[in-house]
């Protein structure tokens, strides 16, 4: 056997390559979770955020009711998420100015990704809830997944192999500093 072969506890070669990433555990074990929880706002990461010093915020781009911040546990580089200042959990919460400047953030950090990154495509999306997917469930954010041809899939197990080429400082400077005044 080979360094370059994979096997299965069974024995039998998967073929897939493994890229470990044990900091990632923190976050799948829920041992960074507050101890009261994300549903109040004294525990909450999008809550803290905004006040964070920068760079340690993570924070791209502040507007009045939004704010846009880079994901902690990316799926690929430039991963934001745009949430409220406000802690609510569900879209139908949002006041208008809410919605509207949630849309445009959103736009508005396509664009910056699209100009720092050359990205040829995304991934939009709520998870509304727990059992849709939400990590954070009490505090609604938008993702803004940055897609490029030839990338892992969505998922990483089912594209194999998952490597991130920069640090989320690095990214959150390049994109801030790309972000319109």
């Amino acid at each position: 056997m080979t360094g370059a072969e994979r096997h299965t506890d069974s024995g039998m070669a998967d073929g897939l390559d493994r890229l470990w990433t044990p900091h990632r555990m923190t976050y799948i074990s829920g041992a960074d979770r507050p101890e009261g929880g994300y549903e109040k706002p004294t525990g909450c990461p999008f809550c803290l955020a905004p006040g964070r010093p920068e760079p340690e915020s993570l924070v791209v781009a502040r507007g009045e009711h939004v704010f846009v911040v880079l994901n902690l546990y990316p799926y690929n580089p430039g991963h934001l998420l745009v949430c409220p200042y406000r802690h609510v959990a569900d879209y139908t919460d949002l006041t208008a100015e809410e919605t509207v400047e949630l849309g445009t953030y959103t736009q508005t950090a396509m664009r910056v990704v699209r100009q720092a990154s050359s990205a040829h495509g995304f991934n939009l999306g709520m998870n509304q809830g727990g059992v849709a997917g939400a990590g954070i469930a009490a505090h609604l954010h938008q993702h803004v997944v940055p897609r490029w041809g030839g990338d892992a899939n969505f998922m990483p197990v089912i594209g194999r192999t998952k490597v991130l080429p920069q640090l989320l400082t690095d990214t959150r400077t390049l994109l801030s500093d790309a972000w319109p005044s």
